[in-house]
């Protein structure tokens, strides 16, 4: 009964406030960007290595300048 009763309840929302909910829109676009470069840009430049493998790192970015 529940459900059936939060399906109809959900349906005529969306329905009635269509266009409280696409003139929102363009609003969660604008606000999508600084989240995105907040969460998907995580950890750009910032490698961590072991002591052992940081020599090795270096030893091959100086094979490829050469």
């Amino acid at each position: 009964m529940w459900l059936g009763f939060l399906g109809v309840a959900g349906f005529f929302l969306v329905t009635e406030h269509r266009a409280h909910l696409l003139g929102f829109l363009p609003f969660v676009l604008v606000l999508a960007c600084p989240l995105m470069h907040l969460f998907h840009h995580r950890g750009h430049g910032v490698h961590t290595l072991e002591d052992g493998e940081a020599g090795q790192r270096e030893d091959q970015v100086q094979g490829e300048r050469r």
